[in-house]
């Protein structure tokens, strides 16, 4: 099954509260956005957001350009069902973020919460760093979750590569600087903990 095909399998089989990233709000994301300069003219992208909380909560906050991009449609559909009319404050992109075309300097803010680290083939995750590269303007940020070194091997039937905060910064290369990282752990619904590492990398 190809990677497309596995997460509109889920999204077709799971409703929203039982997938293991699941947070009933995504208050540490607006936080990490808000510290990076969150404005309402910001422009916003989250990279594999379809159907997480987080569009629903910048619309409410005011933002006015966010962009939500995922692999999956099911997804997509989801979070715009749930958003009813606000969902037209959103532009929905349906694609995979190492190969979809996204505007030069087109956004101020790039957040991906666990979407990295399902890269395992090394050159998806050049394509991921270029396409972060071209798309996130000069002194814009981009906003880093995945499983930390201690965290799950595996997620969602699928193999992951872990990192620390540094080895982050480390993928992203020159391009990027760290100025922010940390541990965190995340509860999934069942109430197994999962720890996760976050960077914050400012485009240089």
């Amino acid at each position: 099954m190809n990677s497309k095909a596995h997460w509109e399998a889920v999204y077709a089989t799971k409703p929203t509260e039982a997938v293991s990233w699941y947070e009933a709000a995504p208050t540490r994301s607006i936080a990490l956005l808000t510290d990076a300069g969150l404005t309402v003219a910001s422009r916003v992208l989250d990279v594999g957001g379809g159907d997480s909380l987080l569009p629903g909560a910048l619309v409410a906050l005011g933002v006015r350009h966010i962009t939500v991009l995922d692999l999956s449609g099911a997804a997509l559909n989801r979070a715009q069902a749930r958003l009813g009319d606000r969902a037209t404050g959103v532009e929905w992109l349906e694609g995979d973020v190492t190969t979809v075309e996204l505007p030069p300097d087109g956004y101020d803010l790039w957040h991906d919460r666990a979407v990295f680290h399902f890269l395992t083939d090394a050159e998806d995750r050049a394509l991921y760093v270029a396409s972060a590269t071209r798309s996130v303007r000069v002194g814009g940020s981009v906003i880093i979750a995945t499983f930390a070194p201690d965290g799950p091997t595996r997620c969602s039937g699928l193999d992951v590569v872990r990192y620390s905060p540094e080895g982050l910064a480390a993928e992203f290369g020159p391009g990027f600087v760290l100025r922010h990282g940390f541990r965190d752990v995340h509860q999934t619904p069942t109430g197994a903990e999962q720890r996760f590492a976050f960077a914050v990398l400012s485009r240089v």
